[in-house]
């Protein structure tokens, strides 16, 4: 164990994050060389890692990457056109997930390509970054046009029932992050750009909201993507709120991270799949980050303190194993190195604090 000051060990995980960007401006959901296939460009992981930079004023990264963002969705906008044309029937017919952070081409092996989420989280913070941030991200016609034909794209899949694979690219069903994550992006877009929201669209994903929550699913009664209905969507009751908290809390907290959902089967240590499944990391600061904006100072410290013996040597790791102390691969996980600098920030430099925090290997 070594003592690091809250500064340094700040700027020791911004610079981590850091190096998994591209030249394009698009980050890789972990280290370039790893061999899981997380050397690849997420749009949803690419909203997630940006959250660092925001929360620590560097703009320029910001705007970086959502000019690639947008550059892809002009690059595909064909296949937008023909979603918005007819509702796609097919998974290859929705906007796909995950590019090539070099060439913006897509990748075509099956892996739970319909996200309707992703597009919610870019429209959201474009939304947020114009309108709250004051940080200018459409700056060109083209720009404009290709955020407008996303909420036409939306509406086209009806995504207050279409059943996708949600933020963690499993089976199809109605998920209600995925519902949340697209009613928050059409809110921001509409609030603070001129871009046209028909406001029937937000009021169908509220009501499927209201019929869900707080249920991920009909399949699933609790699973960890709901924690971003409270942040960073914002898009849930206080009663909504308290509902996903405990079950989140009661259901999903382990000793180095969250389960995900009961029975996971991503790295389950179980033959069967079942009762073993992996602990993730992130979901520590982000119980840490919403405790914090909800002023409960004893349960974001502890949830800090359990986000701080998660970091090895290497950065952060996407996961533990079940009851273990053996991560995965993808070590780091820019999204976990992401939650956990805004956790810090939140905590303690935007609060003016002083600490010395500890860092456990």
């Amino acid at each position: 164990m070594r003592k690091l000051t809250y500064k340094r060990l700040l700027h020791q995980h911004v610079q981590i994050l850091k190096s998994m960007e591209y030249d394009s401006g698009l980050f890789a959901a972990s280290e370039k060389s790893v061999s899981t296939g997380y050397d690849k460009a997420w749009l949803r992981d690419n909203f997630y890692e940006c959250l660092a930079f925001e929360v620590i004023g560097d703009f320029s990264t910001v705007k970086k990457t959502y000019a690639a963002i947008l550059q892809i969705f002009l690059r595909h906008e064909g296949k937008i056109d023909a979603a918005i044309a007819r509702k796609p029937v097919h998974s290859y017919e929705y906007i796909h997930p995950r590019y090539h952070p070099k060439s913006f081409n897509e990748y075509w092996e099956e892996w739970g390509n319909k996200q309707n989420d992703a597009i919610g989280a870019i429209l959201f913070k474009i939304g947020e970054l114009e309108g709250v941030k004051g940080v200018h991200i459409l700056e060109t016609a083209d720009q404009k046009r290709i955020v407008q034909k996303l909420v036409d794209y939306l509406g086209s899949v009806e995504f207050w029932h279409d059943a996708d694979n949600g933020m963690w690219e499993n089976d199809e069903e109605v998920h209600a992050s995925s519902i949340g994550a697209c009613v928050a992006g059409l809110r921001m877009i509409k609030r603070h750009t001129d871009i046209e929201v028909p406001q029937e669209l937000i009021n169908k994903g509220m009501r499927t909201l209201e019929m869900l929550l707080p249920r991920e699913s009909s399949n699933r009664f609790v699973d960890m993507a709901l924690l971003s209905l409270i942040w960073p969507y914002d898009v849930v009751t206080k009663r909504q709120r308290a509902g996903i908290l405990s079950n989140v809390e009661y259901h999903l907290v382990k000793r180095h991270g969250l389960i995900r959902y009961r029975n996971d089967w991503y790295y389950n240590r179980n033959p069967d799949k079942k009762s073993e499944e992996a602990e993730w990391t992130m979901g520590f600061s982000w119980l840490a980050i919403i405790y914090r904006l909800l002023g409960d100072e004893g349960k974001y410290s502890f949830y800090e303190k359990k986000a701080m013996e998660t970091v090895t040597s290497k950065g952060i790791p996407e996961l533990y194993f079940s009851n273990s102390g053996k991560f995965n691969e993808n070590t780091p996980l820019g999204w976990a190195e992401s939650l956990f600098i805004v956790a810090l920030y939140e905590i303690h430099e935007k609060h003016k604090k002083t600490a010395v925090l500890r860092l456990f290997q």
